[in-house]
């Protein structure tokens, strides 16, 4: 093989490398079935302290397929949502501690201000388009995994 014919793969070999050791570390929730089959990945923001969770999709006009926000609490509770000031519909996953779905509000309207959430204590909620949840069979049971960020809130 000639020099610059070698140098060029080499390079092309290290730029693919690079461009996937990227990719492995973007932020996202994989969402497996009970059985381990993967149902769905998301690429999301995090949303770890007092002012992003307070923010978290308000004041978007879209929000790109296979996206989304991470919502992380320091502990397990009974986490409640609203729509205000949040323009499309959206999905809400709510997690325990450990990453298992315990409920799930499917297309919340916007602007919509009554607050929604599971019957169930949670510590995660991811928040995707509207009726991403049904698209993917997502349901209580499934299991977040958290890829490229410590599920842990900032404060």
């Amino acid at each position: 093989m000639k020099p610059k014919a070698w140098a060029l793969g080499l390079g092309l070999i290290l730029a693919a490398l690079t461009m996937a050791a990227a990719c492995a570390r973007d932020p996202a929730v994989e969402i497996l079935a009970p059985n381990g089959h993967r149902r769905a990945r998301v690429e999301v923001e995090i949303a770890d302290t007092p002012a992003r969770r307070e923010t978290g999709l308000m004041y978007r006009d879209r929000l790109a397929p296979d996206s989304g926000m991470i919502f992380i609490f320091r502990a397990p509770g009974r986490l409640q949502f609203w729509m205000k000031n949040t323009r499309i519909p959206l999905d809400m996953i709510f997690a325990d501690g450990d990453g298992k779905i315990v409920g799930i509000v499917a297309d919340a309207e916007p602007f919509n201000e009554t607050p929604r959430g599971a019957d169930s204590d949670a510590q995660y909620v991811l928040e995707v388009n509207g009726g991403f949840a049904a698209a993917h069979h997502i349901s209580p049971g499934d299991r977040m995994i958290f890829h490229g960020f410590a599920a842990r809130a900032s404060n």
